[in-house]
């Protein structure tokens, strides 16, 4: 007896009794069409036969939308999700516009495209399907057969001359979570109007091609190669040469050992080959977070940023094995976090601010000793405007020029690369949110070259003067003024909260465009006020922003004359209204104390005069994130 053939999906189509509402039909009809993942045609049947329509119409009846530097979401099945198909329209959509935007069949060939991966749940898989697609559109496609450090991509699209790269990674995310980065010719993460003319192209090549899903096309194929064997040593040379003689004969005769995290990540290997390349001891990792491991078993929330939650085995190591300092990475090796042993035998876990002011001023003593004649008014040094301005103090005292960009490395990355054609020798970037920038042909954060010069500063000061990383900070402050920050959140239960408060916060006298003026019956006045949504900034006589403004995201900073600052950012999908506030003191303002205190009270003030918890319905979190 002959056996029967499969259903087509027009089959099984079918045997399936429909919603009856066109457009949801529409959609079920076009996944088990296009979808050829047998599991997750089976999560969508299953629900059809359910009949859950509320649920399939959330699935799939909302597009998932390649945002500002790539995409992210649940790996499940459905348009909203990330999944084989989403990752194949996004790969068709994004090599359509590279074709669009490299018309040239030579460059494509040669040039080309480089793809990582991390060792989350289908990352491998959703690596080669992005290389099918492309090698299927006649791209030279370097694809890593192995998990790598996010910033070994950006680094390949320098080196390689690349026309883009692409990491699948969910960095910090839980285990459930999933996505791509795509970074531009320049090797920086892509802005606008770049992301949105690709997410366009996206939209435009929603059908999967047959030949997206045939994986035979990466067997043997003339096209494509792994670029681990050059692009290894090559990362591994940049960082050695930033480092000078002198520190790594420092490194090498320092006793000083680390613990490391690689929070089941990717990092463990390649900050163990970094400690080797820069003459430092070995580094002493923690044994059940030292491998990728897709499940994340011992942390529910793989992100540095969550403080001693996240060290929590990380500090019973170091207090095993006495050491008195813990570097950690997040899964994609993207970020670093920093504690130290204080005399009290108390750990200092350093926010994201403190190590920008440790890492800021280590690379300008870098600098200064492996340069013979330093040229400090052609340096620059980037941070963001919700980043802390220590770098600003920094440069008003040594001659360099500090560059503010908005939020996240996209924008600071670009930043650095255009700072670089134009001659300037960009020395360093930071975001308070754990991300460093340590050398100018990587425009991206990287903790593997933050931990290697974290360890070799600390080497230094510990040989050279016996002073530990808490210590130098305070002479930091010291010399540059005092600068304290405070990072939270407040939440609401209705998405339309956040809204409606930054609605308030621009006609708070009543009339639109007046905002608040002073805290605490006017003790503190509102000397400048910048509204990156609206485009107004009263820093200039013109009152007109001069960075990218987004009508979109809602973002407003309020600076005083005390030296304080917050800027409030909207934070619709999560329903939090995300504040990040600093105070930031004069050398000669020595009462440390008083300045900390005078912060925490600005920011209840603003928080309660300028927000109205109770009028809104906003929740407090004063936990820093």
């Amino acid at each position: 007896m002959a056996a029967s053939k499969p259903a087509t999906p027009l089959d099984l189509i079918k045997t399936l009794e429909l919603s009856g509402e066109e457009d949801l039909d529409e959609q079920i009809k076009n996944w088990i069409i296009w979808d050829r993942n047998e599991a997750s045609i089976n999560q969508v049947v299953e629900v059809v036969k359910e009949q859950d329509w509320q649920a399939l119409r959330l699935r799939l009846c909302h597009q998932i939308h390649f945002e500002p530097s790539g995409l992210l979401g649940i790996m499940r099945a459905g348009f909203d999700s990330v999944n084989d198909l989403i990752i194949i329209q996004t790969a068709q959509g994004l090599s359509k516009f590279l074709i669009d935007a490299y018309p040239s069949l030579q460059k494509r060939e040669t040039q080309g495209v480089v793809i990582g991966y991390d060792g989350r749940y289908n990352s491998k898989r959703f690596a080669q399907l992005v290389a099918t697609v492309f090698l299927n559109e006649n791209f030279r496609v370097y694809l890593f057969q192995r998990v790598v450090p996010t910033p070994f991509v950006p680094f390949t699209v320098i080196r390689k001359k690349c026309l883009a790269g692409i990491v699948v990674t969910g960095s910090r995310f839980p285990k459930e979570v999933n996505g791509i980065c795509v970074y531009w010719t320049n090797g920086a993460l892509v802005i606008p109007p770049i992301d949105r003319n690709i997410n366009n192209a996206i939209q435009e090549n929603l059908e999967p091609r047959p030949t997206s899903w045939d994986l035979s096309v990466l067997d043997q194929n003339p096209i494509l190669e792994d670029p681990y064997r050059e692009i290894y040593p090559g990362y591994y040379d940049t960082l050695k040469k930033s480092i000078s003689p002198a520190h790594l004969e420092t490194n090498e005769c320092s006793q000083l050992r680390f613990v490391y995290t690689a929070m089941h990540g990717v990092g463990y290997p390649f900050v163990k080959e970094a400690f080797y390349q820069a003459r430092l001891k070995p580094v002493i990792a923690v044994l059940q977070q030292r491998d990728p491991d897709p499940e994340f078993p011992t942390l529910v929330h793989p992100d540095p940023e969550e403080g001693r939650v996240a060290l929590e085995m990380s500090i019973k190591k170091a207090e095993e094995e006495h050491c008195t300092i813990i570097l950690a990475t997040d899964p994609d090796a993207t970020s670093l976090a920093v504690a130290e042993l204080d005399p009290k035998g108390r750990w200092k876990i350093f926010n994201g601010n403190e190590i920008g002011a440790l890492l800021g001023w280590w690379t300008l003593e870098c600098y200064k000793t492996r340069t013979q004649k330093p040229d400090l008014a052609n340096c620059v040094m980037i941070s963001n405007i919700v980043s802390s301005r220590i770098l600003a103090a920094m440069a008003r005292e040594e001659g360099f020029i500090f560059v503010e960009t908005l939020r996240g490395f996209k924008w600071m990355g670009n930043k650095a690369f255009e700072l670089l054609t134009l001659g300037k020798n960009v020395l360093f970037a930071f975001e308070e949110s754990l991300g460093y920038m340590i050398f100018s042909n990587l425009m991206d954060r990287d903790g593997v070259s933050a931990a290697c010069h974290i360890a070799t500063m600390a080497c230094h000061l510990r040989t050279t003067r016996n002073i530990t990383l808490i210590e130098k900070l305070r002479e930091i402050y010291d010399r540059y003024g005092y600068h304290a920050s405070v990072c939270s959140y407040l939440i609401s239960d209705d998405p339309s909260t956040v809204e409606k408060v930054f609605e308030h916060l621009r006609s708070f006298d009543g009339a639109p465009g007046t905002y608040p003026k002073s805290v605490l019956g006017g003790e503190f006045q509102v000397m400048n006020v910048r509204d990156m949504t609206t485009g107004v900034d009263t820093t200039y006589a013109d009152n007109r922003a001069r960075l990218p403004v987004n009508i979109n995201h809602e973002m407003i900073t309020f600076t005083f004359t005390s030296g304080f600052s917050i800027t409030l950012r909207g934070v619709p999908d999560e329903n939090k209204l995300k504040y990040f506030a600093e105070i930031c003191g004069l050398p000669e303002e020595k009462d440390w104390g008083e300045l900390s205190d005078k912060l925490y009270r600005m920011v209840d003030a603003v928080i309660d005069e300028f927000l109205q918890p109770k009028i809104y319905g906003l929740r407090t979190n004063m936990s820093n994130e």
